[in-house]
């Protein structure tokens, strides 16, 4: 009965094993073949048992341990669609005589499968990772509590934050201001779209799109695709300032339009392009007509400012007392006929750009201690208020004047000079750069050959000859004058500008007087001992200087009876040291 008990238990303790056991005698014959070996094999136990195991077992090696009293370990095997691992050993008596063998073993095909099902979810795991990765667009997951699960690079990127800093944090950690959208729809259990909020310790303006994550119908956290519209903002910004400079034509050289090659404009040239790339203030020096103005655009073109306003003010065309309010604006009832609300001044106007004071010489004490206050504080006050405004303006300034001689003349602030000559730049005039004049007169031929329909292909030996020895007192204005007069002296099937084209140089300054009657009594005097060129000097200064007493010394009037321009006044008026009275 304990024997019978003892297999009967045998048998209950072999079946209730998840593992597949087999056992046959020292013949090779099956005496167990439990119920998980039935499960694995698909083969009946009355099947199997008191039979060989060969005929039982495709490709068994149970006989063979019969024969090497070796065992097998961890031995893969295949039976029909079954793949088991076994450990096959010898079982002996006490003797040490071999008197059967036993197979313990396991199916893992559904082990194998679920490994390839791992694998592929790796694979889509790698493939969903690369993705997210690859974004352009920033990426945060959170899971149901809210708390940081993953990130990509764009988010990195973009927040300034590292995993390390979000990586299982609450959602609020990286909102700069606005409320958390992770929250929202965890909370609600629908999306959100389009939310405009600050993200980051540099507080980039964003939209966030959120929606939940749903698994099986339950809420397992939330996904938020981030926009950084701070760059779309500039360049709309950028846009609109291009369409404004569009709109203002009003920096329209670049370095480019400054014809020549001589060493003197070209290191100017260098020197001027390396201002550009800093927002220094820069004074333009040199005669009247050597391009001032013209480096001035190109200084800002070339700039970071280039996208925004270039405001170009005459100082000397405009009266003291409407620069100032020109300038610097004025408040509501500054004065009579003030507008309401007041008015803008042109530093306003070129906040963020730049603005190029020309004939800054010429501006009065009141306006020089204000632009000090611009240079120095960048900010202004409006005439006839008291509230400061501040103001990022790049101030470019020229002038003809010796402003040296005028501070020891105290009729310019010392302290406005060194603000305003940080980086001063001297335009050469063209008597010292005459190697330049065959480029020029070149570029001139182009230009006024598009504006007047002409064909004209050059100029002659002999007249570049005859403009290299001219001094070119006006300068590149005064050889832009030249070459347009010529051409319209040209006919029309004439190709080349000859010597007979041009104006008679030095008669020039004669034409500019021919309306002036001998009644105007101005003595010309006659000395043998000078050249033509130094009668010329002393007959047009007698002229400027009684032309200025009779418009009592206002300059705009007297360059309008003389019928030159202002700036031409002004570089004569400095040529013959002209006082106003």
């Amino acid at each position: 009965m304990i024997n019978k008990l003892t297999q009967w238990e045998m048998n209950v303790i072999l079946n209730s094993i998840y593992n597949g056991i087999i056992a046959v005698d020292k013949r090779g014959y099956i005496n167990i073949f439990n119920k998980a070996a039935e499960r694995i094999l698909k083969i009946k136990r009355k099947e199997a048992l008191n039979k060989h195991v060969t005929e039982v077992v495709p490709n068994t090696r149970l006989h063979k341990i019969l024969e090497t009293q070796e065992p097998e370990l961890d031995q893969q095997q295949i039976i029909k669609d079954t793949v088991i691992i076994t450990n096959r050993v010898p079982v002996k008596d006490e003797k040490g005589n071999v008197i059967g063998a036993v197979a313990v073993f396991r199916d893992i095909s559904e082990l194998k499968k679920l490994a390839n099902e791992i694998t592929n979810l790796k694979e889509i795991q790698s493939l969903l990772k690369a993705i997210i990765n690859s974004t352009q667009d920033a990426i945060s997951v959170v899971d149901a509590n809210g708390n940081g699960i993953l990130f990509n690079p764009a988010y990195t990127k973009l927040t300034g934050l590292a995993e390390k800093d979000v990586l299982g944090k609450p959602a609020t950690v990286d909102i700069a201001e606005g409320e958390s959208m992770h929250l929202q729809v965890l909370k609600t259990k629908k999306p959100v779209k389009n939310v405009p909020m600050k993200v980051g310790p540099q507080r980039k303006e964003v939209v966030v799109n959120v929606a939940p994550i749903t698994v099986d119908g339950k809420l397992k956290g939330s996904v938020a695709v981030i926009h950084d519209v701070s760059e779309i903002k500039r360049l709309n910004e950028e846009l609109d300032r291009a369409k404004k400079l569009i709109r203002h034509l009003e920096a329209k050289y670049n370095f480019d339009d400054i014809i020549g090659k001589s060493k003197k404009i070209k290191k100017v040239i260098e020197q001027a392009q390396k201002a550009a790339k800093t927002p220094v203030t820069v004074l333009l020096r040199g005669e009247s007509g050597t391009g001032k103005e013209l480096f001035a655009h190109a200084i800002h073109n070339e700039s970071s400012r280039r996208y925004n306003q270039f405001i170009r003010v005459n100082c000397a065309a405009i009266s003291d007392s409407l620069l100032e309010s020109e300038l610097f604006g004025y408040g509501e009832g500054a004065f009579t006929g003030a507008k309401k609300g007041g008015k803008k001044g042109l530093f306003e106007e070129a906040n963020n750009g730049t603005i190029f004071l020309d004939e800054i010489g010429e501006i009065s004490e009141k306006i020089q201690t204000k632009l000090l206050r611009v240079l120095q504080e960048k900010e202004i006050v409006r005439v006839g208020e008291t509230r400061v405004r501040p103001v990022d303006v790049r101030i470019i300034a020229a002038t003809n004047k010796n402003l040296e001689k005028a501070i020891k003349e105290n009729r310019f602030r010392k302290d406005l000079y060194y603000r305003l000559n940080v980086m001063p730049l001297y335009i050469p005039p063209l008597r010292e750069r005459k190697e330049d004049i065959p480029l020029l007169v070149n570029f001139l031929i182009k230009k006024y050959n598009q504006e007047y329909g002409r064909c004209v292909e050059g100029v002659s030996k002999d007249t570049i000859s005859l403009l290299m020895k001219y001094d070119w007192p006006g300068n590149v204005r005064e050889l832009e004058n030249v070459i347009s007069r010529a051409m319209i002296n040209m006919r029309y099937n004439e190709t080349t500008i000859k010597s007979h084209h041009l104006p008679v140089l030095e008669a020039n300054i004669l034409k500019d007087f021919e309306k002036f009657s001998p009644s105007e009594d101005i003595d010309i005097d006659v000395d043998v001992n000078q050249t033509l060129r130094e009668m010329l000097d002393s007959f047009e200064k007698k002229v400027i200087k009684k032309v200025l007493k009779s418009v009592n010394g206002n300059r705009k009037l007297a360059s309008k009876k003389l019928n030159i321009s202002l700036r031409n006044l002004y570089y004569k008026l400095k040529k013959y040291d002209i006082q106003p009275d």
